[in-house]
């Protein structure tokens, strides 16, 4: 069954056109989208990784001491012969560790218009039918300066739908800050697993805190970071008064074109710095850009084989 046909007969009358980004042409894409993956990867499942959990898995981990119990399969004789010592093996096992999806609906992926905050929607909800399609499970939470609502896992394409549901509710609003939100995440979520962070990264504390949360409490944090060129060529002149979307902090200010050229550098080179962060971290790192169509974006992200591999 096309994962179209399925929306309309679960959707009542309208529902459908709830919102404009999940269309039947971008359920379209959808489906387009996850046949490629499967071709792309061969069937490699992204939440097929190894955790440090011991099981009873095939690969050697460890040894410990035998306890009365303990299943004499996996004592080690050869120990014991050699050093009349009863050593259990231990082997490491695979866990599913699945994917969380944290979307930024802070009030800076609003400014200037929906652009970024809808491109970022749309980057969620396709990644999201990719996992949903090829992997086990899936959470989406939504974050500004804590967490302002979350998916709770859920497993299989057809629950895609909550996934349209879950982002056509979310309204951006607050202030940034990853850092804090980030914390409170880890904190609700004891069970690790890739972490792909949805941002404009515009965090008046630094956008390191809130990646860095993520990398020491284990979890394998991937930076999708959203922007809108316009934001460093402005449609504005003259003597002004501009202000603060998040804070409302106000200042007069009197707009040149060189103002906009620094304007614009600074934003070139910040986008930059966090490039370079996360490169020297090992944190896989895509910008992407408003105006460029989803798909497409998506698709580069296969071909580097950084989100799927």
């Amino acid at each position: 069954m096309r994962l179209l046909d399925r929306f309309r007969r679960v959707s009542t009358p309208g529902e459908a056109q709830k919102d404009a980004l999940f269309d039947d042409e971008f359920q379209r894409k959808l489906e387009m989208l996850a046949i490629v993956s499967r071709r792309v990867f061969s069937g490699r499942l992204r939440a097929e990784r190894r955790s440090k959990k011991k099981g009873s898995g095939v690969e050697f981990a460890d040894h410990r001491d035998y306890v009365p119990g303990d299943d004499f399969r996996y004592v080690d004789w050869n120990v014991y012969q050699r050093f009349s010592r009863l050593l259990v093996r231990l082997y490491e096992e695979e866990e599913d560790l699945g994917i969380y999806f944290l979307i930024d609906a802070s009030s800076s992926m609003h400014f200037g218009g929906r652009k970024k905050f809808d491109q970022a929607r749309r980057l969620c909800a396709a990644l999201a039918y990719v996992g949903l399609a090829n992997l086990d499970r899936v959470t989406l939470v939504a974050l500004s300066d804590r967490v302002v609502s979350r998916m709770p896992p859920t497993r299989g394409k057809g629950r895609i739908f909550k996934v349209f549901e879950f982002l056509s509710a979310l309204e951006p609003g607050g202030p940034t800050d990853l850092g804090e939100a980030l914390a409170t995440f880890v904190a609700q979520h004891k069970r690790r697993g890739l972490a792909v962070l949805v941002s404009d990264l515009y965090d008046p504390k630094g956008f390191e805190s809130g990646i860095n949360v993520l990398r020491f409490n284990k979890f394998e944090p991937y930076v999708l970071n959203v922007f809108d060129s316009r934001d460093g060529h402005p449609d504005l002149k003259g003597d002004l008064r501009v202000y603060d979307c998040e804070s409302g902090e106000e200042r007069e200010v009197t707009v040149t074109p060189a103002l906009l050229r620094r304007m614009n550098q600074a934003l070139v080179d910040y986008r930059q710095e966090i490039e370079r962060f996360c490169t020297s971290r090992q944190v896989p790192y895509f910008a992407a850009d408003a105006d460029a169509p989803f798909e497409e974006l998506v698709l580069e992200l296969f071909r580097r084989g950084g989100f799927l591999r």
